[in-house]
C-alpha cells in the first residue's frame, strides 16, 4: 500500500496485489511542505519525496520505531520557528535510511548489514534563531562583525527558490530557542551532493538554542560530515558517527555549546571517493566565526569521547580555524594518522584579508592556549557584560583551548604531537597520558583498501569500553546540570555500553561487545516488559512493526505469547 501526502492532502494507491493488507506496512510518500501539526507512527514508512521543510509554526512529531526510508533526493528540513519532536528509544529507535537499505532487511536480519555506500538519500536538517558569527564574504549585506539578531546565512545543501525563500535561513537573537527534540535516531547512507563544496550532512544543525534536546544520534556512512553544527548554543549527548565521508564532527559561525560521550569512528562511505566526499577527514574540525574577528566564536566544551582514526593516513584528529576555543576533556585519541592537533589557518578560507587567529586585533594562537574561559574577546564584542556572560556559557574553568585528562594511543609518532608538545599539552598539570596500552577492550580492522589517496583500514569489530588508562580519569566534568560526573576517559564506561539496542553500529554486527541479548518485547525501553508494552502491542493488532516480536510481519496471537512469556522481566 503506498500513501502519497501533499500538504494536507492523501491520495491512496493501491497495488494489484494486496493479499492480506492489514499485515502490510503502508508506505507513505511526503511530498511539499508540512504546514500543520502531524505525527508519523510505527506503524507506517514514510518515503521523503524530494526536499520536504517543516514550516513555522508546524511541529512534526515522529514516533519511536518509525522508519523513514526515502528514494534519492528525500530530505528534511526543519525551519526557524517550527518543530522536530522525534524521540525513539532504547530497544525502538527511530532510523532514517535509503528506500534501497530498507530493501535489503529481512526477517532474519532486521537492520540490514553494512555496505559501502552513501549518498542514497538527503538528511536531516534543523535551523533555529540563536546567534551567528557570520560576515563578509558569502554573507547577507546586512550581517555585521558584532552580534546582531538580524544576521543570518542560508543553510549549506539546500537550495532556496529565490531571495525572498526564507526556508533556508538560520540565525537570530534567541540562544534559548527551541527547535524540539531529537533522540535514539539512526541517520544511515545518508547525504547529497548539490555543488561544490555544497553538500548535505549527515546531520545539520543551525542556529539551535539550547533548548533543543538532542542525544543518542547516530551516522552512519555519509557523503560529507557526520554531524554539522553553525552557532547556536545546543548541547549534544551520545553521538556515535561512522564512516564520515568528510569531517566527522565540523563546527562554524560560532557554537558556543557541550557535549558529552561520543564515539567517533574514522573509514569511507563511498569506494573510491575523495577525502571529503566519501572518504575521511578530519575527526574534528573547529572553526570559529566567519570572518575570524566576528562574535560570537566559537567556544565550546567536549568531555568524555573515543576518537578512532586511521593509522594509515594523513588525517588529523582536531584542526581548529578562524579563533575557535574548544576544550577537550577526558576523552580518548587512538590510531591518528597524523596531528592530534592542528593550526589550519591556512584553510583557503581567509578571505578579505583575514588570517586566522590573531586577526584584527583578536588573540593569537598562542595566546588563546593560555587565557583563561572567562576572558572575551574585546573585539566585535556583545553589548553589555551581562550579555557576553549569557553568551558564553559553554566553558566555566581552565582556559580557552585545553586538553586535560586524556589518554593518546598509537598516534603517528612523527606527525602526532608536534603541536600538541608545541602547547603544553602533555605538561604534567593537565593530566593527559601517552599511554602504551589500548585504552578501549577492542578493535578489529579488516583488510586495507586504497581510498581517498591513502590507505584505509576499516573497523570491522569494536568494544569501546575504557580498559587501561581509560578506566580512571583524574577529575570529572563540571556540574552544571549538563555534563554527567563520570571517573573515566573516553566515552564508555569499564563494564556498559550506550550503544545496545537502538544503533546501526549493533544491527551490523560491529559492537555487540557488552550487549545482552535483545529485548523485543520491552516495547517503550524502560527495561521492563509491563502495561505500557501490552498496550503499545494490543494497539498495533493485526498491523505490523510495533509488536511484531517474532517478525513474521503481523502482531497477532503468537507475539501476545511472547510478550506475556517475558512479563514483569526481560530487562537488558
Amino acid at each position: 500500500m503506498k500513501i502519497s501526502t501533499v500538504g494536507s492532502t492523501l491520495a491512496l494507491v493501491i497495488g494489484s496485489s494486496m493479499i492480506a493488507q492489514s499485515a502490510i506496512a503502508a508506505e507513505i510518500l511526503v511530498s511539499g511542505n508540512i504546514n500543520t501539526s502531524t505525527t508519523w507512527t510505527a506503524n507506517n514508512t514514510y518515503n521523503l519525496q524530494g526536499q520536504v521543510y517543516v514550516l513555522p509554526g508546524a511541529t512534526l512529531t515522529i514516533q519511536a520505531g518509525t522508519v523513514v526510508a526515502s528514494d534519492a533526493g528525500g530530505s528534511l528540513a526543519v525551519t526557524r520557528d517550527a518543530r522536530l519532536v522525534c524521540n525513539g528509544n532504547a530497544s525502538s529507535p527511530v532510523i532514517f535510511t535509503s528506500k534501497t537499505d530498507k530493501n535489503t532487511w529481512t526477517p532474519s536480519n532486521p537492520g540490514g548489514q553494512w555496505r559501502a555506500v552513501a549518498n542514497e538519500w538527503g538528511n536531516i536538517t534543523i535551523m533555529g534563531n540563536g546567534y551567528i558569527g557570520k560576515y563578509g564574504a558569502g554573507a547577507p549585506g546586512t550581517n555585521t562583525a558584532a552580534p546582531n539578531a538580524g544576521n543570518y546565512a542560508n543553510m549549506e545543501g539546500l537550495t532556496a527558490s529565490g531571495s525572498s525563500d526564507t526556508r533556508t535561513f538560520y540565525g537570530g537573537g534567541n540562544d534559548l530557542d527551541n527547535s524540539g527534540s531529537l533522540t535514539y535516531t539512526q541517520i544511515r547512507y545518508g547525504g547529497l551532493v548539490v555543488g561544490l563544496g555544497n553538500e548535505l550532512n549527515g546531520l545539520s544543525l543551525g542556529g539551535i538554542g539550547r533548548s533543543t534536546t538532542i542525544n543518542h544520534i547516530e551516522i552512519m556512512n555519509n557523503v560529507d560530515d557526520g554531524i554539522e553544527i553553525w552557532g547556536g548554543t545546543v548541547d549534544l549527548k551520545y553521538v556515535s558517527i561512522w564512516n564520515a565521508g568528510d569531517d566527522s564532527f565540523d563546527i562554524d559561525h560560532g557554537w558556543r555549546g557541550r557535549a558529552q560521550h561520543g564515539l567517533i569512528v574514522q573509514g569511507y562511505s563511498i569506494p573510491g571517493a575523495a577525502s571529503g566526499s566519501g572518504t575521511c577527514d578530519s575527526i574534528f574540525e573547529f572553526d570559529g566565526a566567519a570572518k575570524s574577528d566576528a562574535q560570537p566564536v566559537t567556544t565550546a566544551n567536549l568531555y568524555n569521547f573515543t576518537a578512532i582514526g586511521q593509522p594509515l593516513s594523513n588525517k588529523n584528529a582536531c584542526k581548529f580555524r578562524d579563533n575557535a576555543r574548544v576544550q577537550y576533556n577526558q576523552s580518548i585519541f587512538m590510531d591518528i594518522g597524523a596531528a592530534v592537533v592542528r593550526n589550519d589557518n591556512t584553510d583557503n578560507e581567509a578571505t578579505d584579508g583575514q588570517t586566522g587567529y590573531g586577526h584584527n586585533g583578536t588573540l593569537t594562537w598562542a595566546n588563546t592556549w593560555t587565557t583563561a574561559y572567562n576572558v572575551t574577546s574585546p573585539v566585535n564584542p556583545f553589548s553589555t557584560p551581562a550579555a557576553i556572560a549569557a553568551a558564553y556559557r559553554a566553558q566555566s574553568a581552565g582556559t580557552l583551548i585545553q586538553y586535560t585528562d586524556n589518554v593518546f594511543f598509537n598516534n603517528n609518532a612523527t606527525a602526532a604531537y608536534t603541536e600538541a608538545n608545541a602547547r603544553s599539552v602533555f605538561a604534567a598539570a593537565n593530566n593527559n597520558v601517552q599511554a602504551t596500552s589500548s585504552p578501549i577492550t577492542s578493535i578489529t580492522r579488516g583488510s586495507n583498501v586504497s581510498q581517498g589517496g591513502g590507505v584505509i583500514q576499516p573497523v570491522i569489530s569494536l568494544d569501546p569500553r575504557a580498559a587501561n588508562n581509560a578506566v580512571t580519569s583524574a577529575g570529572t566534568a563540571p556540574n552544571d546540570g549538563f555534563f554527567d560526573q563520570v571517573n573515566y576517559r573516553g566515552g564508555f564506561s569499564p563494564t556498559s555500553s550506550w550503544l545496545c539496542g537502538w544503533t546501526a553500529s549493533q544491527a551490523f554486527g560491529y559492537t555487540t561487545a557488552g550487549c545482552s541479548t535483545p529485548c523485543p518485547a520491552d516495547l517503550n525501553g524502560d527495561r521492563l516488559v509491563g502495561g505500557a508494552d501490552l498496550g503499545a502491542l494490543l494497539g498495533n493488532w493485526n498491523g505490523s512493526g510495533t509488536g511484531d516480536l517474532n517478525g513474521d510481519g503481523i502482531v497477532t496471537g503468537s507475539d501476545l505469547g511472547a510478550m506475556l512469556g517475558a512479563w514483569g522481566a526481560c530487562a537488558q
